[in-house]
C-alpha cells in the first residue's frame, strides 16, 4: 500500500463503520504447510473471522490456494498429495464457522489428476459451491489450444457439479493479457460453464491497474454486455486488489469500469488478510474511489448467487 493511500485508509476507517459489505467475497487461509511453502505466516479460520468482525462483514469465501503446491516453478513432487490435504485443511477450517464461511476447492486445471480432484471436491460439503481457478499461478497459455481445452473440460465438469467457478485470469505476467486473450476466455470458455456464476478476479488483472487490462481486456466484456450477449449472463467481477499501489489519476479509470461493466455485477473481496492487507484496510482504501454513495451501497449489498 503507498504512502499517500495509508493516511486515506486511517482517516476512512472512522467514516465505514456503519457501511461495511455484506460479503467478502475473496478470501484465503493459509495452512501450516502453504505458509512454509510460501514463506508467509499461517491464516487460520478464526483469524479470519476475527478479522471480519474488526471490519463488521458477516461472512466471506474462503478460497482454496492449494493449487499454489502445483505451480510449475515450484517443482513440488508428489504435489497431487499436497493439493488434495490442504484443499481438506481448508475444508475442515470453514466447517468450523458455518454461518461465517464458504469454502471452494483450488487446483490446476492442467494437471492429470484436476477432474478427480475436482470430483472429490464436489462431494466435500464444505467445498462443493465452488472452484478457484488462478491461471497465472498454474500457467495457463491462452494460445496453447491444449491448455483451453483442458481449462473447457475444468469448467464443464464445474458446471455439471452446479460449483461457481472464481477465476484469476491474468495469465503468467510474463505473457500478453490483452483483448485477443480476453476474447477466447468469452469465446472459449464462459461457453463451457453457461449454468453456474463465473467471478473474474481482480477485475480481470493481477492487482492494481494494469493498462493492457483495463484498456484492452476489460472491454471486451463490457462490448459483450453491452450488446446483452447470452454468455454474460452469470458474469461476474470481483474488485479486489483493484486500489494496491494505486496512483490518483488511475482512480477514475477504475470507477469507469466498474460503471461499464455495471455495479449489480461487482462483488467486494479483501484477498488474504495480511498485516497490511486486513478487511477494515481494504474496504476503506476501497471507499476511497471517486463512487457515488448510491454506488457503494449498491456494491455493499451485492452477494454471489452461491452465497445465498
Amino acid at each position: 500500500m503507498t504512502r499517500w493511500l495509508l493516511p486515506l485508509v486511517i482517516a476512512l476507517l472512522p467514516s465505514v463503520a456503519g457501511a461495511q459489505p455484506a460479503v467478502d467475497h475473496h478470501q484465503h487461509l493459509f495452512s501450516p504447510a502453504l505458509a512454509e511453502l510460501l514463506k508467509v505466516t499461517p491464516i487460520t479460520a478464526a483469524d479470519l473471522v476475527r478479522h471480519l468482525d474488526d471490519a463488521g462483514i458477516k461472512r466471506a469465501v474462503v478460497l482454496s490456494t492449494a493449487y499454489s503446491f502445483s505451480n510449475p516453478a515450484r517443482k513440488v513432487q508428489n504435489d497431487s498429495d499436497f493439493v488434495r490435504a490442504d484443499n481438506d485443511w481448508t475444508a475442515e477450517q470453514v466447517a468450523k464457522y458455518p454461518d461465517r464461511l464458504i469454502g471452494f476447492c483450488g487446483l490446476n486445471p492442467l494437471k492429470d489428476y484436476a477432474l478427480g480432484e475436482l470430483a472429490r471436491c464436489a462431494k466435500i460439503p464444505q467445498l462443493r459451491r465452488g472452484l478457484k481457478l488462478h491461471f497465472g499461478n498454474s500457467f495457463v497459455e491462452y494460445h496453447n489450444p491444449q491448455h483451453i481445452e483442458q481449462v473447457k473440460r475444468i469448467f464443464r465438469a464445474a458446471n455439471g457439479y452446479g460449483m461457481a467457478i472464481v477465476v484469476h485470469m491474468r495469465a503468467n505476467t510474463s505473457q500478453k493479457m490483452g483483448r485477443d486473450e480476453a476474447l477466447l476466455f468469452l469465446n472459449e470458455l464462459l461457453p463451457a460453464a453457461p449454468d453456474v456464476p463465473v467471478q473474474i478476479a481482480h477485475l480481470g488483472g493481477a492487482g492494481g491497474v494494469e493498462p493492457a487490462i483495463f484498456d484492452d481486456a476489460l472491454p471486451v466484456f463490457v462490448e459483450a454486455i453491452a450488446k446483452g450477449d447470452p454468455r454474460t449472463k452469470n458474469l461476474w467481477f470481483d474488485v479486489t486488489s483493484v486500489t494496491a499501489n494505486l496512483r490518483p489519476e488511475n482512480a477514475e479509470r477504475i470507477v469507469q469500469r466498474i460503471r461499464q461493466l455495471g455495479l449489480k455485477r461487482m462483488l467486494f473481496g479483501s484477498d488474504a488478510a495480511a498485516p497490511n492487507n486486513l478487511p477494515t484496510m481494504t474496504w476503506a482504501a476501497f471507499r476511497g474511489l471517486p463512487l457515488t454513495d448510491a454506488e457503494f451501497r449498491t456494491i455493499e449489498n451485492n452477494v454471489a448467487p452461491y452465497v445465498r
